[in-house]
């Protein structure tokens, strides 16, 4: 589908984890579709190690089961998830979006994933952030008041468009609050955010 658009260059593919972390090292391309289940090196460690490594920004393909291979990518930094369902233009657009800079989430699933992993001990660890009752994390009370509204459209699932529309700003100042947020906060991604939002923010 990427191919026939005209719009993505697909420029290698991979069979299994441990392929696509050495492509992704060789190649290095701007965006990686990870299936979350592989032979071999699953696709949670597969992007742990792309993303470590900032070798690319990587979008899980799932059957969304709200499983701990979901979480796992969560963690691992993921940039967003889609359904392997997916049409040919929701596909192209959220490969663009994330070579862009920002996070996809197929929309029939963003409120549920968030809520679904908001909850979950296992990510508050990967993102090495206190629990809601251990206090405020001095991550968050180092945001600024427009950082926090930023942070609490992420954690809606909000595009950096509408975070825009929202604020009254332009979609470039959007973009550098959204990396100051994610550089305060220590995690990886705007679905890791998002989720922190929904524990953090309620």
């Amino acid at each position: 589908m990427l191919e026939q658009s005209g719009h993505v260059e697909v420029v290698g593919e991979a069979g299994d984890g441990d392929v696509a972390v050495r492509q992704a090292r060789a190649l290095r391309p701007d965006v990686v579709l990870m299936d979350v289940r592989m032979p071999g090196t699953d696709g949670i460690t597969a992007t742990e190690a792309i993303v470590r490594d900032g070798l690319a920004e990587v979008v899980a393909l799932t059957t969304f089961d709200l499983d701990e291979y979901v979480v796992g990518m969560v963690r691992a930094g993921a940039a967003g998830f889609l359904l392997k369902s997916v049409g040919a233009a929701e596909l192209v657009d959220a490969v663009r979006r994330v070579a862009a800079g920002e996070g996809v989430l197929a929309p029939e699933v963003t409120r549920r994933l968030l809520d679904a992993v908001a909850g979950r001990a296992s990510l508050d660890r990967a993102a090495d952030v206190p629990g809601p009752d251990r206090g405020e994390d001095p991550r968050l009370a180092a945001l600024t008041v427009r950082e926090r509204d930023v942070l609490a459209g992420l954690g809606e699932g909000l595009s950096n468009a509408q975070l825009a529309e929202r604020l009254v700003v332009s979609p470039t100042t959007v973009k550098s609050h959204v990396s100051h947020v994610l550089a305060k906060l220590g995690v990886r991604s705007r679905l890791q955010a998002g989720v922190l939002a929904r524990d953090l923010l309620g």
